[in-house]
């Protein structure tokens, strides 16, 4: 049996506001920048923003189960923040989420707006966020296993 509606709710609001403090403020400049690069030095800049962003969102589903006094199980926690950090990791390699988006006919969409003057107003910032979006709320489910009803 899993966690009720009311501790999923509780674990998707907590990853949510984790993923946007932590891809939007943790974040540094140099991994926003460097994520993306071929090789070595943008596979070391996504796992470092990869890691801060996961600590950002077990510090803070942690702090949320404290207060409310919900019980999660620690596994299925830690099973729902990796593949949420795998996924996120796959996506903000920019080459593999920029071809999904071709493969599903959603190229155009992805090259709307201007990266260099409004970032997050393009349409591969749109397709980013909203493929994190999805995998939190698969995180969260896949937190709320075996957890107290």
């Amino acid at each position: 049996m899993g966690a009720s509606p009311a501790v999923f709710a509780v674990v998707f609001v907590a990853l949510y506001v984790a993923h946007e403090v932590g891809d939007h403020w943790v974040q540094t400049s140099g991994q926003a920048l460097g994520k993306g690069a071929a090789g070595w030095p943008g596979r070391w800049a996504c796992l470092r923003h990869v890691s801060t962003l996961t600590v950002t969102k077990l510090i803070t589903l942690g702090l949320a189960l404290v207060v409310l006094d919900l019980a999660l199980s620690p596994w299925a926690v830690a099973a729902g923040l990796a593949l949420d950090a795998a996924s996120h990791y796959w996506a903000d390699r920019r080459v593999t989420l920029a071809a999904l988006a071709e493969r599903v006919g959603k190229g155009e969409f992805a090259d709307l707006g201007d990266g260099v003057a409004a970032p997050a107003g393009t349409g591969a910032y749109a397709l980013d966020q909203s493929w994190h979006i999805g995998w939190l709320f698969i995180a969260a489910l896949i937190s709320c296993i075996g957890g107290a009803a």
